[in-house]
């Protein structure tokens, strides 16, 4: 019979080196006793034979590592025995899930993970101040040796900092850099308290829902024995105490009425100009709310009848209706223009303008290319085009394209998603968004753009019942 004592009960390498020793010898397991500590000492190994060992699945070294850290004094043994039935013609033990031993493993295995589950979800670091500077140390009883397995998700998180984590059967110490393992501690080498613990117990007392409360389900996820480190714990039988009159009386409250989503156009309604429509031309030609007005010839406002059905909004001008001084005269004009003809919809019965009134560009030699106004840019303008709006009174909005959708809707709206459907606005109208028609004359592959095309005309279609 061999006596063996491992340095380290539960490292792999420790083990395994042992282990392999044994097999090269050819020792029986029931011929080796596995000691947990060297008190009375181990037997010298004998001899490695001259035999070659048959390999050994990789998912066993996985799960020994694991069952290694467990408390149970046997887990050496049945380990050693495993390992002796897989190079002696058992190549398939660890799929028979009824074998005692692979039974027996992988229930270690099980508890040894839902050990350091709890670790990584109670472990409570405090400050401690030393000449140095700062170190956060926390003391944790677990039911098995896993630190060495669960310190480098500490060393992940709280990577910006040093601390040490204290168990009574090892501990470990970051210090930014290195990770090291020292031997174990006693609870009274790590502080009880300081002096965020006030302001933690203040957040989890606000953060309670006596609504949701189930006592067997948190004993459960956090069994008693974890409170006495737990910062929190001190609170928790007065909230649970409390959870039934607190959860009465919030029934009793009045309910909170949600407020109703307020789009950006609904919101610069209350900013829109006074006047006719003829007057608020006038004044938008003066506008300076935002810059866009240097560089443009003119302001590009809305035209169509003013007691029109139904509004179209489309995004910016361009560079043709910048020096025309009237919405959707060039390429996506022309477009636009060509899709309503197939859906027998008169552009002269519908009232177009777009989100922003100025053309926004940058200069290349003597072109000048369309640039997207910005957020600052839309908003200054918005006024204007709820004022129109409001003058016209219509029954329907259609928007051209992201910003006018966004405009209408808000900023979650999401155009391909929601394009092509009449949408019920707070104020009782109905509002249609689909593409712009320049995002068409931007696609590359023809057939992708007839494709695009006949969807934008189906879109369109949908005015044409509010225009009988």
């Amino acid at each position: 019979m061999y006596r063996v004592t491992l340095d380290d009960p539960s490292d792999l390498d420790t083990w395994r080196t042992t282990a392999r020793a044994l097999l090269l010898a050819d020792v029986d397991p029931r011929d080796v006793a596995w000691q947990e500590d060297g008190l009375f000492g181990g037997d010298v190994l004998p001899p490695p034979g001259d035999k070659r060992l048959a390999p050994v699945p990789r998912a066993f070294l996985d799960l020994a590592a694991i069952v290694l850290t467990h408390s149970d004094e046997q887990r050496h043994a049945v380990l050693y025995r495993m390992l002796w039935r897989l190079t002696h013609g058992e190549k398939g033990l660890l799929a028979l899930a009824t074998d005692d031993d692979v039974a027996w493993a992988y229930a270690c295995a099980k508890q040894v993970n839902r050990d350091a589950h709890k670790m990584k979800a109670f472990v409570r670091f405090r400050e401690v101040t030393t000449e140095d500077g700062s170190v956060y140390v926390a003391w944790f009883e677990p039911a098995h040796d896993i630190v060495r397995r669960v310190a480098p998700f500490f060393v992940r998180r709280f990577t910006g900092m040093r601390w040490s984590l204290l168990t009574p059967s090892r501990t470990a110490h970051w210090d930014g850099t290195t990770l090291t393992f020292g031997p174990g501690a006693r609870r009274e080498d790590a502080p009880s308290d300081d002096a965020l613990e006030d302001l933690w117990r203040t957040y989890y007392a606000s953060i309670f829902n006596p609504a949701r409360l189930k006592v067997d389900a948190m004993r459960r996820e956090m069994p008693v024995k974890y409170w006495k480190n737990l910062p929190e714990a001190r609170l928790i039988p007065e909230l649970v105490r409390d959870a039934l009159p607190r959860m009465q009386a919030m029934v009793e409250k009045q309910a909170t009425v949600p407020r109703k989503k307020i789009t950006p156009l609904q919101k610069a309604a209350d900013e829109a100009p006074e006047g006719s429509l003829a007057e608020l031309r006038r004044q938008a030609a003066d506008c300076r709310a935002c810059d866009l007005w240097k560089p443009a010839t003119q302001t590009v406002f809305g035209e169509g009848p003013v007691d029109a059905r139904v509004v179209v909004i489309g995004e910016q001008p361009g560079d043709q209706e910048d020096l025309a001084g009237k919405p959707f005269v060039g390429p996506a004009g022309k477009l636009f223009d060509q899709a309503l003809a197939e859906v027998e919809v008169p552009r002269d019965r519908l009232y177009v303008t777009n989100t922003v009134k100025h053309f926004k560009f940058e200069p290349r030699g003597k072109v000048r290319l369309h640039k997207r106004a910005n957020a600052e840019e839309q908003a200054a303008c918005r006024r204007w085009l709820a004022a129109e709006i409001d003058r016209i009174r219509p029954k329907a909005l259609v928007c051209l394209g992201a910003m006018a959708a966004q405009a209408v809707f808000g900023a979650s709206f999401r155009l391909m998603e929601e394009r092509g459907r009449w949408i019920e606005l707070p104020d009782g109208r109905r509002a249609m968004a689909t593409v712009h028609p320049s995002y068409l004359l931007r696609l590359p592959d023809p057939a992708e753009q007839e494709r695009a095309y006949a969807d934008f005309v189906r879109d369109l279609s949908l005015m044409r019942d509010l225009l009988v």
